[in-house]
């Protein structure tokens, strides 16, 4: 078929792949997340290097392979572009990350499913202040004081409970069904 390019994905050790000296892309704050990210995810994306083993694209993904000590890292050459093309490529793959824009309604209910399904969402590279998420009830900070004062008439709160959860606190409302603002506080202890 024309147009299609045939790529080969080939298993290269680690130090033979040498990153691009003049790499104008400062990532030495990404490593960590990418670190996470391949832990989670395995290989998805490999790097690409020139004929000479020379970063492409890709940096992040190797220094977070070596900090993981991994021998090695899968790759595709760029054997068809131009020196020119591989400048141009390599700048503008890291560029266009910056281009794009995220929609934040959208976004936050991709990152709300995964926080249903108790996936960790610092593998995603966000975190839920960032995301205004940071409302949601802490489930695993069970022994917080809440101050129930604070709190207006209209406030509204879900929570996730295990069925053994459920039960507890069916239990421990039906106890206090004169006072739901102690209910509400005994069956945040006990959840």
């Amino acid at each position: 078929m024309e147009g299609i390019l045939e790529i080969e994905v080939l298993e290269r050790d680690i130090d033979k792949i040498i990153p691009y000296e003049r790499n104008p892309r400062k990532n030495d704050e990404a490593v960590d997340k990418v670190v996470l990210s391949l832990k989670e995810f395995g290989w998805q994306q490999p790097i690409v290097v020139d004929a000479e083993g020379v970063i492409v694209v890709g940096h992040t993904r190797w220094k977070a392979a070596k900090k993981l000590n991994y021998k090695t890292c899968p790759v595709i050459v760029a054997s068809t572009l131009s020196p020119e093309q591989i400048k141009a490529y390599r700048i503008a793959d890291n560029k266009s990350g910056e281009i794009a824009t995220w929609d934040m309604d959208l976004l936050k209910m991709e990152v709300q499913d995964l926080i249903k399904a108790d996936f960790d969402v610092e593998l995603t590279g966000f975190d839920l202040e960032e995301l205004e998420l940071n409302d949601d009830v802490n489930y695993s900070d069970k022994n917080k004081e809440i101050d129930v004062d604070s709190y207006d008439d209209t406030m509204t709160m879900k929570f996730k409970f295990t069925e053994e959860q459920y039960l507890k606190v069916k239990e421990k409302l039906s106890e206090y069904s004169e006072n739901l603002e102690q209910a509400l506080l005994k069956v945040l202890q006990i959840a």
